[in-house]
């Protein structure tokens, strides 16, 4: 009896690990269901974790009565491609875009940036072409509302490029790069000017870019039509010396965006003047709970549609915080957070419906989705890892 036991436990067990085995290989790539939600993951690639570029997945809902256990189901290698450590989409186009994060590309000192064209019957991506990002280790990119230009900041050498793209996805050559100067207290992280994101205010006038190395928010008039970046009146935000300012996200309505500190663990929130393009500070508030007393950094921040919810990604704590948004003042309180199941939550995706969250460990190769609930912000995990090699930013492509 004993023996016949254990027998039917070992072959319970043999079938949970043989369903976890399946759920971990690539289906084929016409596996993707019509109207599926796709998944583009960047990576790191090189040694430990051996990625070969873009992984790409669709978003799938075990019980459509049961949206809250939403899983990624892996596709692939959408893409070979060196680092692409940080990815931006051109839905109309079916276009994607992503950063090389290297420090030589064709032989020469810097990084790069790619274009590819995303096929509609399977989601696969085909090679445009590259070009150089005009500085080393380029982080963080965006294609601005026109679809003409994207700009990329490079964190390496402290720079920001603007590179024109044309009506098929080619990039051409930098129409402007600007370079940042300066230095910070942190003689580690500080050294020298760090750009560390690019992002453009809702009415495509202004440019922001983050800059972790000398704490401050860089302010550019934008001119799309003519690729070009000029300093604003004031040409920049500050945060709190040492705390290291790393992505920025506006408010839907306009009126409030919020940057979130690496170095600090914390988000500044900032109410915005979008007539002269400026930033004024409302509040800074840890992105940590108040018992925490580890090493921790922060890394990624996404606002829910609604406005009413802000989510920050802790390294070290390996969690993703939820805070409040008020309405009104645009400042944050504290509500809860969700752990990552992982190690290093470098970057989270939010889809564009404000539904769903995939968190990218990229310590531990995997990837957490979470459902969000509308109603209080609170993230529900999956009871299901996705895995990819050193995954660093996720984007939805409905």
């Amino acid at each position: 009896m004993i023996f016949k036991i254990f027998g039917v436990a070992c072959g319970i067990l043999f079938a949970m690990l043989s369903m976890r085995a399946i759920a971990a290989d690539p289906a084929p790539a016409d596996a993707a269901p019509k109207n599926a939600t796709l998944v583009y993951v960047g990576t790191f690639t090189g040694t430990p974790a051996k990625s070969k570029g873009i992984y790409y997945f669709w978003l799938r809902a075990e019980d459509a009565g049961n949206s809250q256990n939403a899983q990624l189901k892996p596709l692939g290698v959408a893409a070979e491609t060196p680092s692409p450590s940080f990815l931006a989409l051109d839905p109309k186009r079916r276009l994607l875009f992503c950063a090389n994060e290297t420090d030589t590309f064709n032989g020469k000192p810097g990084g790069g940036v790619s274009a590819f064209s995303i096929d509609p019957a399977t989601g696969k991506l085909k090679p445009i072409n590259q070009q150089s990002s005009m500085g080393a280790g380029p982080c963080h990119l965006v294609l601005d509302k026109t679809g003409k230009n994207l700009l990329v900041a490079n964190y390496g050498s402290g720079n920001v490029a603007v590179l024109p793209v044309a009506a098929n996805g080619r990039i051409g050559e930098a129409t402007c790069v600007v370079q940042d100067e300066g230095k910070g207290p942190n003689s580690r992280r500080q050294q020298g000017p760090h750009a560390h994101c690019a992002v453009l205010s809702p009415d495509n006038r202004f440019a922001f870019v983050c800059d972790l190395g000398i704490d401050k928010v860089m302010i550019f008039k934008f001119d799309a039509e003519r690729g070009q970046l000029t300093p604003n009146d004031p040409p920049f935000a500050l945060v709190a010396p040492g705390v290291g300012p790393r992505h920025i996200v506006f408010h839907p309505n306009g009126k409030f965006a919020y940057v979130i500190n690496e170095l600090g663990s914390s988000v500044s929130a900032f109410a915005y003047d979008a007539r002269a393009g400026t930033l004024k500070e409302l509040q800074t508030l840890s992105s940590l709970p108040a018992n925490y007393e580890g090493s921790s950094t922060a890394a990624e921040i996404a606002i829910a549609p609604s406005g009413e919810f802000l989510y920050a990604s802790n390294r070290g704590h390996d969690t993703v915080a939820v805070l409040a948004v008020d309405p009104k003042k645009g400042t944050l309180s504290w509500i809860t957070e969700q752990k990552s199941g992982g190690k290093t939550p470098r970057h989270f995706g939010l889809d564009p419906s404000g539904k769903y969250l995939a968190i990218c460990n990229q310590d531990s190769n995997t990837l957490l989705t979470c459902h969000v609930d509308a109603a209080n912000g609170h993230l529900t995990a999956s009871d299901v890892f996705a895995e990819a090699p050193s995954p660093v930013c996720a984007v939805f492509l409905p």
